[in-house]
């Protein structure tokens, strides 16, 4: 039984970096594109809600993806 691959969904409007030099707490900055943002988080809303990840790549660079992770049931995974 094979896992469909699925197509990573970028989060539009949303920039994450590492804040290098900072106190170890501090792990980045997010940076949010208004318009972008709010026509992205509209569009993959889930009972209000959007679950969004920072990952690396494969090249060490930041980025925010959609979690669009559902329970078996369909509900959020929270």
């Amino acid at each position: 039984m094979s896992e469909e691959k699925k197509e990573k969904v970028f989060a539009e409007g949303f920039i994450f970096k590492k804040r290098e030099g900072s106190p170890e707490w501090v792990v980045g900055s997010m940076s949010i594109k208004v318009d972008e943002a709010i026509e992205f988080l509209k569009k993959h809303e889930l009972k209000g809600w959007v679950n969004l990840d920072v990952n690396k790549s494969k090249g060490g660079k930041l980025y925010v993806q959609l979690n669009d992770y559902k329970k078996d049931d369909g509900d959020l995974p929270f």
